[in-house]
């Protein structure tokens, strides 16, 4: 990582105000980069980003990525140089209620941002954040490589995996730097496993479940004790989107590809992570098995990452007890009433040394 490369340069992040989207604002702007973020809302309360002050130095703009107007009128503006698109309905179960927000938001939001960018001279780096569920579901015992067939069996999967057909399409038609000399726009996509760290509070999400449980002494549901997902710290696969901004400036055509972000631990359960976290906190869990009908969810995720370690030299920095650790010393300093922003830019610092 390069903080030199990053002073000055101009960011578009779209969905800054989510988890993801806060952390990695959080992360650019201490490097000096110029942010601009467009988000529709701040998805939940209490939020990372209002807790960190995120706002606090950056350009935020309230917008819908589904308008086309509205995100043309934004790049035409700041003329980014670098783009981060994390703008996204992220939960599976919300998924089967609103399918329509969910393609909306996903597919077509992803179009016309792409479509915004066409012809944009100040322009060249786009990484488009997808997900480890864009893969069709086998419930393999491996891990996805960037190669497996697409697909996702709910709405907000499926999306994933067009999202994915769409970043294709563009690059070969649009920003295919190996068939036009005039080309200097370089577009990639990653797919990063499940995000854990301090902050999160979306709902029906295993970890902050969990935290909210032991802070309020509140009864869970947890619907499938023996799942498997590739679980990770949020600031692992936020390191690789920069990792690779970096890359692809320099390269553009060797690194516009997919790649896969993902932890070395590819088989903790839901009753692990659960056990564990309450082990840490020093404060028991309170769930119950959600026994009613559920829509489906895959029971393995896993992600193969080989690609990610050879060709760009990415690799995890912690194993998924530290990483619950770094959770954990988070939302006791919340419970404290913490300065929050200090204590995630010590987190951000202390994991650049690690």
């Amino acid at each position: 990582m390069d903080k030199k490369f990053w002073n000055g340069k101009t960011v578009l992040l779209t969905g800054h105000t989510g988890f993801k989207g806060s952390w990695l604002t959080l992360w650019l702007k201490r490097m000096g980069a110029k942010i601009t973020g467009f988000s529709k809302d701040i998805p939940t309360t209490p939020s990372f980003f209002e807790l960190a002050n995120v706002k606090n130095g950056i350009n935020s703009i309230e917008g819908d990525i589904r308008n086309f107007e509205e995100i043309n009128n934004i790049i035409r503006k700041i003329e980014p140089e670098i783009v981060i698109h994390l703008a996204a309905q992220s939960l599976v179960r919300l998924s089967y209620d609103e399918p329509r927000e969910t393609y909306g938001t996903n597919v077509m939001g992803t179009v016309n941002l792409f479509d915004a960018l066409r012809g944009q001279k100040k322009t060249h780096i786009i990484i488009n954040v997808t997900s480890d569920k864009c893969y069709e579901s086998k419930e393999f015992s491996r891990g996805y490589t960037e190669n497996d067939v697409l697909g996702g069996y709910d709405p907000y999967s499926s999306s994933k995996g067009c999202s994915e057909l769409i970043t294709t399409a563009f690059r070969n038609s649009y920003f295919n730097i190996s068939e036009s000399d005039n080309q200097d726009i370089a577009l990639a996509s990653v797919r990063a496993g499940n995000v854990i760290g301090g902050g999160d509070w979306a709902e029906s999400r295993l970890v902050p479940d969990i935290i909210k449980s032991i802070i309020n002494g509140k009864m869970i549901k947890i619907r499938n004790l023996d799942a498997i997902r590739p679980w990770q710290h949020v600031l692992e696969p936020l390191n690789g989107y920069i990792l690779l901004a970096e890359k692809m400036w320099f390269d553009r055509q060797k690194f516009a590809q997919a790649w896969n972000f993902g932890p070395y631990e590819n088989d903790k359960s839901v009753s692990w992570v659960i056990d564990k976290i309450s082990e840490i906190y020093g404060k028991k869990c309170n769930f119950v098995t959600d026994t009613s009908k559920n829509p489906h969810e895959t029971k393995i995720l896993k992600l193969d990452c080989t690609k990610s370690h050879t060709k760009l030299g990415w690799s995890p920095k912690m194993d998924l007890e530290k990483a619950l650790e770094l959770t954990i010393e988070w939302y006791k300093e919340y419970e404290k009433g913490g300065d929050m922003r200090k204590i995630s830019e010590k987190q951000i610092d202390d994991f650049n040394l690690m």
